[in-house]
């Protein structure tokens, strides 16, 4: 038999007067959302029914409040849930941001069906599966997807985590949160390397580790070679590189020669040097030479095995090399060298192939432009 308290909740259902819905919504709350439990499943089963039929029907501020109500206790009414929960957005985000019987199928269908505020809500929840955060980073505008990246306790798949790095390069606002995040993987962060601030670029140095990626060293030469002989345009790297190959081959390819022949103006001898002493092509190797910055210098001296007291010398006639002489302050100098002393050899040479890997990249691209 149905309660007298739940009779009374049929009676006010009936009266459209705003007073009424008022108190309906009241004596929801304090009848049927507490922990007390008053009604009986069957009551609460039939209570169910009557709030679906009236979610649709009730004044916005009054489904407000009850989605608000719903998001913040354990009544097990999933379809009433769904259902405020694809309402306007002021009225969905309690429900959004923190209700369990929300799962993923029903979040992934808001997301793809409803606005960036849904999306954005969904973004904020405690928990969210790889499989939300693949569809909120596909439909979400910028807003959307830095408000994830900015919740750690979200999972995100290696493939979204890939694709925001690559969109990081354009979009500056998703570099900062990709580095705080735990789950980025390193070879990830090294890539964001060449597009991030300064500051962002220390972070990566000192934050992350690489897992260095062994190639045989005869396979690096015969790419090398292959590159060389494609070469015709820049006939001076060309005739470096070959230089640099016959003494890696006999053993004549040091540290010492190198900082002989920047020491000599021999620019293209020293870039070619260091990128096979490195493992790397000339197009990498010429990129860290050009970075103003100089940390990617410490990392490629660190990886080819230059010594701390050479290091200096080293450095700063790359910058003469490079800037016509313009000098650097004694601050600049130590930030580089305490770099280069942090960095083990390992990371070092890790981060080389990630550099490496993401210039492959990056000409494939291009060639694939030309085609077009």
């Amino acid at each position: 038999m149905v309660s007298k308290e739940l009779q009374e909740l049929l009676l006010l259902a009936k009266d459209k007067s705003g007073e009424a819905r008022a108190r309906l919504v009241e004596n929801i709350t304090d009848l049927f959302l507490t922990d007390d439990g008053r009604l009986s499943e069957h009551e609460r089963a039939l209570m169910s029914d009557i709030l679906g039929k009236l979610v649709s029907q009730v004044e916005a501020d009054i489904k407000k409040e009850l989605s608000q109500a719903l998001s913040q206790n354990g009544f097990d009414a999933p379809d009433i849930v769904k259902q405020l929960a694809n309402d306007e957005a002021e009225i969905a985000r309690p429900l959004l941001e923190r209700s369990n019987l929300l799962k993923d199928p029903d979040l992934i269908e808001i997301i793809r069906m409803r606005t960036d505020e849904h999306r954005m809500a969904i973004a904020m929840r405690e928990e969210v599966s790889e499989s939300v955060s693949n569809a909120l980073v596909e439909f979400g505008n910028e807003d959307v997807i830095e408000s994830l990246l900015n919740n750690h306790d979200a999972t995100v798949s290696k493939r979204a985590m890939e694709y925001l790095v690559a969109e990081s390069r354009r979009v500056d606002r998703f570099q900062e949160p990709l580095l705080r995040r735990a789950d980025l993987p390193g070879d990830l962060a090294y890539r964001m390397y060449w597009w991030v601030s300064a500051a962002l670029r220390k972070q990566i140095l000192n934050s992350y580790e690489v897992d260095p990626v062994v190639f045989e060293r005869a396979v690096r030469r015969a790419a090398s070679a292959a590159m060389v002989d494609q070469d015709t345009e820049q006939s001076s790297y060309v005739k470096a590189q070959q230089l640099v190959r016959r003494l890696a081959e006999s053993g004549e390819l040091t540290v010492q020669f190198l900082l002989n022949a920047l020491r000599q103006q021999r620019v293209a001898v020293f870039v070619a040097g260091m990128g096979e002493l490195g493992g790397v092509n000339f197009r990498t190797a010429w990129r860290i030479f050009s970075d103003k910055g100089g940390e990617s210098f410490a990392i490629l001296a660190k990886a080819v095995g230059v010594e701390r007291a050479q290091f200096t010398s080293i450095y700063l006639l790359v910058v003469q090399a490079r800037e016509g002489g313009s000098p650097k302050s004694p601050g600049v100098i130590k930030e580089i060298l305490e770099l280069f002393d942090a960095t083990s050899e390992s990371n070092a040479r890790g981060a080389l192939q990630v550099w490496q890997r993401d210039s492959a990249y990056q000409e494939a691209i291009e060639e694939l432009d030309k085609v077009g």
